[in-house]
């Protein structure tokens, strides 16, 4: 029996073990101040001891605490949401997380006495934690096995290859080199290394990370369309995010709320790569997207652009004026900031100054003034425009005209002898000039200050090297939108698919609606018409729409019939 000097030393389940005359006090001590030098838990170092079997250290714990006793040799581990915890912490604690419910989390432990572990545990996931009673030993095999099934799988998935790179954030530029748990393991490093780079050699635009209840996948978005490339253990997943969290200087520990950050990634003396990262917190785990920017692609040049000789002819004209506003409308993703950007690049010279808003600035450019748009801290579009008028500004690009303030004072800059460059979120060029209206511009101001609207799409290239021709029947060319007297004539080109390209296609071109605002469809804007009366007026005066540009490309052998509906279908 302990005495009460003895319980003064010794507590929790080894006083128990004590009283239950299963371990003598001088081992008790013993092993608990073995336990504490060693910086592991008591059961871990009383069964390393053999001073008691784990088996009957769980089943004194479990009728000590209450706690019922788990048989973690029957879990699939695959199952268990392991990323939740850092691997240091479940090694240094000794504990495996089994199953999240809501905000709740249960962890195997073989010391239920720990509070320590658990309250780890529950600071770095912002979960609450249950314990759930396993024997150590079983636990142990757990916890390496599980270990060593993220190590064997990392290990296929990566190489050594090429992956010597220099990855920098802005704080690395500024001198500052802390590091975080988990980050310097190598093997994660050279994952998303080679995650990384090979999404640059493979010419993706976009990295997609994501966790799910039973699986953890990488995509790629390859000439607009999204595919999958790697499937690691879900095991990986915090780790992975904790990696490239770091990377962006971003708050490993914050996982319930947005976060934005950067990664420059040097892989050349001269050439380096921005990602601009974005996380996400989802129902099982962090999702990450990263945006690939490549500053090469800003210096694309106008042939490159996928323009007809006329409608560059007409850019080139519009970009070339001294004031009014050249917009460019489209969805995300249509390749709106290349052409933007493309006009500036030729714009760029030690004689005017440009300064742009953007949200964010995705392509750092030398002799540009970059503003990036901070909305919490109140410099909106708005605001920087008021700022470059002060400024003595030749060329203003904001990056979206998203509300009538930003409108207003983009078309007043345009009226006032500045060339003004901006994006709106439209369907097509004539829909355009009725947004402006319906935001509240008064008619005469858009018909007096816009001079050129493009809208435009990326359509995928086919393959040059495995493109088959293809014979399509009559009545379907007809219903996709060619005229009868251009069919005889006519060849089109399917995918097929080879080493040199991605499902038979490689790379990706502009389809183009290329729209100056004529005299007359000013005086439309002026009336009140509506987007019907401008679109019967640009046919007129020979404007494409985006359908009949496609299948132009198409009758080129540039893209596909498939492709021309994917991206033009209404």
């Amino acid at each position: 029996m302990a005495t009460p000097n003895t319980a003064s030393r010794i507590g929790g389940l080894a006083l128990r073990l004590v009283r239950d005359n299963l371990l003598s006090t001088s081992d008790a001590e013993r092993i608990q101040s073995e336990a504490t030098t060693q910086k592991v838990p008591f059961v871990t170092q009383l069964v390393q001891s053999k001073k008691l079997d784990s088996t009957t250290v769980a089943k004194v714990a479990s009728d000590e605490f209450g706690v019922p006793l788990f048989d973690i040799a029957a879990l699939d581990l695959e199952t268990a949401p392991v990323e939740l915890v850092n691997e240091k912490i479940i090694n240094r604690h000794r504990v495996l997380p089994l199953h999240k419910r809501g905000t709740r989390l249960f962890v195997a432990i073989a010391d239920p006495t720990n509070i320590q572990a658990l309250d780890e545990v529950k600071f770095h996931t912002g979960l609450g934690t249950e314990p759930i009673l396993v024997e150590e030993a079983k636990l142990a095999l757990a916890i390496d096995k599980v270990a060593a099934a993220a190590d064997t799988t990392l290990s296929d998935l990566t190489t050594d290859d090429g992956l010597d790179l220099e990855i920098i954030s802005e704080q690395d530029e500024k001198g500052d080199s802390r590091d975080e748990e988990g980050v310097n393991d190598t093997p994660i490093v050279k994952f998303v290394n080679k995650v990384l780079l090979d999404a640059i050699n493979r010419g993706a635009s976009d990295i997609h990370v994501e966790p799910y209840e039973k699986t953890y996948r990488v995509r790629y978005r390859q000439d607009g369309i999204l595919h999958e490339v790697a499937s690691p253990p879900l095991a990986l997943a915090g780790r992975i995010a904790a990696r490239l969290k770091i990377l962006s200087r971003l708050d490993i520990a914050e996982r319930r709320v947005p976060q934005d950050g950067r990664i420059k990634m040097r892989i050349s003396r001269n050439r380096a790569i921005d990602f601009r990262v974005s996380t996400l917190p989802t129902l099982y785990g962090e999702k990450i997207v990263l945006r690939i920017l490549d500053p090469a692609t800003a210096g694309l040049g106008v042939e490159k652009l996928g323009f007809e000789e006329y409608q560059k002819d007409i850019f080139l004209d519009a970009v070339a004026r001294p004031q009014g506003m050249v917009l460019v409308t489209g969805p995300t993703g249509s390749g709106k900031t290349v052409t933007l950007y493309t006009a500036l690049n030729i714009l760029n010279t030690a004689d005017r100054n440009i300064s742009t808003a953007e949200d964010p600035v995705e392509i750092n450019v030398a002799g540009i003034n970059q503003v990036h748009i901070n909305e919490k801290a109140n410099l909106t579009f708005a605001t920087a425009l008021r700022a470059f008028l002060r400024q003595d500004p030749d060329i203003i690009m904001v990056g979206e005209i998203r509300d009538l303030e930003t409108a207003e004072i983009s078309i007043k800059a345009a009226q006032t002898g500045h060339l003004v460059l901006s994006t709106l979120h439209t369907n097509d060029a004539p829909a355009t000039l009725t947004r402006l209206v319906n935001m509240g511009v008064a008619p005469f101001n858009i018909a007096s200050s816009v001079h050129l609207i493009i809208a435009q799409r990326l359509a995928r290239r086919l393959c040059e090297g495995c493109k088959k021709a293809i014979g399509v029947p009559e009545n379907a060319l007809l219903k996709a939108g060619f005229k009868k007297d251009a069919l005889s004539d006519l060849s089109l080109y399917a995918p097929v698919g080879c080493d040199g390209c991605s499902e038979g296609y490689k790379g990706r071109v502009g389809i183009y609606q290329v729209m100056p605002i004529s005299e007359a469809t000013g005086h439309i804007i002026m009336r009140g018409g509506n987007q019907m009366d401008i679109e019967k007026q640009t046919r007129e005066e020979g404007v494409l729409d985006l359908r009949t540009a496609a299948l132009h490309k198409a009758s080129l052998g540039i893209t596909s019939l498939a492709e021309v509906e994917r991206i033009t279908s209404q």
